[in-house]
């Protein structure tokens, strides 16, 4: 075997080692280069059942990230865990791979990320959520995670009461359509 080929794979291993390094954030540099603008939180359905009334609503935020820091972004996931502002226990999470291979150049805004929680809340139509004393109030804490850095807490939102759901009109109250 010729000697020269261990040497380059060396060489090679290390040069591709130290450039991809490179890319690596600290948990500092990531909580200073990340912005959390356009912060939108509300309910969601994540299932809707007519008859017998079933209703699940889960929490979810919406935000867009943007990069204030002098270096582009790029291989950015974020993540968010839902808690109950009473008692701090978790309605679950969501994680979105957000800003990817193109990276977010320095002063610039990321597209809306949306994350939704995979756990929800039951009962039988809106209205008895939004009459429901006992309805608990619930935060999003947001996170950033890049390469290098474990999850860095970006913020923590309150959920607001705001529900996104509208129940399916019944067929039989339709208005005819009138001709002309």
């Amino acid at each position: 075997m010729n000697m020269k080929y261990p040497a380059l794979m060396a060489l090679c291993s290390f040069v591709l080692g130290v450039s991809s390094s490179c890319n690596f954030m600290s948990n500092e540099e990531l909580r200073k280069s990340i912005e959390i603008v356009d912060v939108k939180t509300r309910w969601v359905k994540s299932f809707y059942q007519e008859w017998p009334a079933r209703l699940k609503l889960a929490p979810q935020v919406s935000f867009r990230a943007k990069n204030v820091s002098s270096k582009p972004l790029a291989y950015v996931n974020f993540s968010v865990t839902f808690v109950s502002k009473t008692d701090q226990k978790e309605l679950g999470g969501d994680l979105r791979a957000a800003i990817r291979r193109k990276a977010l150049g320095p002063g610039d805004t990321s597209q809306e990320i949306t994350l939704t929680s995979n756990l929800s809340v039951e009962g039988k139509n809106k209205q008895d959520f939004e009459t429901n004393p006992g309805w608990e109030p619930y935060q999003a804490k947001v996170f950033a995670q890049s390469r290098g850095s474990q999850p860095v807490l970006l913020g923590i939102y309150d959920v607001s009461r705001d529900i996104d759901f509208k129940a399916d009109e019944p067929v039989g109250d339709r208005k005819p359509a009138v001709k002309k």
